[in-house]
Parts: C-alpha cells; structure tokens; sequence
C-alpha cells in the first residue's frame, strides 16, 4: 500500500472495502454496478452520492473514505465479552482487521449452512 491509498479518496474507499473482507466484485453486486465501475471509483473517479449512501448502508465507514478520519461504531447494547472483541480488532492493523472479517463471515455462514442442512 503506498501513502497515496491513506491520504486519497480512491484509496481510502479500497482501504475500506479490504477491511470488510469485500472484494471489487461484491461491492458491485451491493449496489448494483459492475466491477468496473468500482474498479474507476478506485482510480480516482468520482463516487456518485447516492451510491455512497448505499455503501453507508452496506457498513462503509464513509466519513473515512471522504475524509481520512475513522468515525467511532457505536458499541450500545454489547456486552462485556462482545466489547472486548471489538475493542480488540480495533487494535488490529488494516490487514489483520480484513483476516478477522474473512474469517468471522466464514464461521458464520458455516453456522448459516449447518442450521439448513440440520
């Protein structure tokens, strides 16, 4: 990752999508673009608003990808052994956060899977 992906929108917005365990294609399916489009919003064109709404909704951080500047999850409702994973991926560095997340939506849809098929 070179300085320009902390510091530019385009890398921020791929910074972002990496830490949700997203690939190009996954965010294109998301908000119902191809992965070309998402491919460009990364090379530094310009994002349209309303699909920025959408990523938001989808658990884009996007005050980060416009500014740089991380807003706080809010963490209501969790309790004590829930706050202290959280507080701890968000101890992680970026790669090791995008690991957690792969492997948390892994655990998850094995867990979906095994209630279907049981």
């Amino acid at each position: 990752m070179n300085k320009s992906d902390e510091t530019d929108l385009s890398g921020r917005l791929r910074i972002e999508r990496q830490s949700l365990g997203l690939s190009q294609f996954d965010v294109a399916d998301l908000l119902g673009v191809n992965q070309k489009t998402v491919a460009r919003w990364e090379k530094e064109t310009a994002i349209p608003s309303d699909k920025l709404q959408s990523l938001h909704a989808h658990g884009f951080d996007v005050v980060y990808v416009l500014t740089g500047q991380r807003m706080p999850r809010p963490a209501e409702g969790l309790s004590e052994r829930e706050s202290a994973v959280l507080d701890n991926f968000r101890s992680l560095p970026e790669e090791d956060r995008a690991a957690v997340q792969r492997l948390t939506n892994a655990l998850a849809q094995s867990a979906v899977n095994q209630k279907q098929t049981g």
